[in-house]
């Protein structure tokens, strides 16, 4: 017989401190104004979004915008 596990919500192993990524309250609903530019991307970049948008129930536009945000955020402090 198995021997069952006590809390099934406990993790399993060592932990791990995680760098906090969540932006501020400040910051949350704030939007930005925006510039509408035409750019070419190349077609697996979009199928990649694409996809991962349909997965999150996600726009992929917003994944893409969410995405170049952050590199901004990341390399402009």
């Amino acid at each position: 017989m198995k021997k069952e596990r006590g809390d099934r919500d406990m993790p399993i192993g060592e932990l791990k401190a995680v760098k906090d990524f969540l932006p501020p309250p400040d910051k949350l609903g704030m939007p930005e104004r925006t510039v509408k530019i035409t750019l070419l991307l190349n077609q697996s970049s979009v199928k990649f979004f694409k996809t991962q948008a349909k997965k999150y129930h996600a726009k992929y536009q917003k994944m893409i915008r969410s995405l170049l945000d952050q590199y901004v955020e990341r390399y402009t402090h």
